[in-house]
């Protein structure tokens, strides 16, 4: 199973891209898609989505899985972010590629066993979980965590997406 981890940013949006092999996990690539800061919001956008559609192209993921946006105090920073969380659901969904969201604090905590860990910590226990990762800078990292994050929770996830379609009268 290929999974792809997506933080993503109007800046910069990382990736990360891992092998589950069972209890295993193993490094297939990570990095950074970086939006020009002089571009209008749009073309940034844009340039996010070109980003990601390569990664995919490239790596051919079975599964996705992106951070939920942090609401921070300014509301406007807030609803950018919004913005490149959208295309960062969008691109992988209209490729036929499921995926999850996963709260940063459950990302956190499910790489360093605390949900309020520093980056500092992430970015550690992904090169520990992860060896020979060498993630590209603390947005890959973090994009690293959100896969191993969801290696972790998949398959609970598959059995309450299943409950719920069965509750519902829809499973077939």
């Amino acid at each position: 199973m290929r999974l792809l981890g997506i933080d993503p940013g109007l800046r910069h949006t990382g990736w990360g891209v891992i092998d589950v092999d069972g209890n295993r996990l193993s490094h297939v690539a990570n990095g950074v898609i970086s939006a020009d800061d002089g571009l209008p919001l749009a073309q940034r956008l844009v340039q996010i989505q070109k980003g990601l559609e390569r990664v995919i192209e490239t790596h051919r993921p079975d599964e996705a899985a992106v951070e939920e946006t942090f609401v921070n105090k300014n509301p406007v920073s807030t609803l950018k972010l919004g913005q490149a969380r959208g295309v960062a659901l969008l691109v992988p969904a209209s490729a036929g590629i499921a995926v999850a969201e996963y709260p940063a604090n459950k990302v956190k905590k499910s790489v360093t066993g605390a949900g309020h860990a520093a980056k500092e910590q992430v970015q550690m226990m992904v090169g520990v979980l992860l060896p020979g990762s060498g993630a590209a800078n603390a947005d890959a990292a973090d994009a690293l965590a959100v896969a191993i994050c969801h290696a972790h929770h998949r398959e609970t996830n598959v059995r309450i997406e299943a409950q719920a379609h069965e509750k519902a009268g829809v499973w077939q």
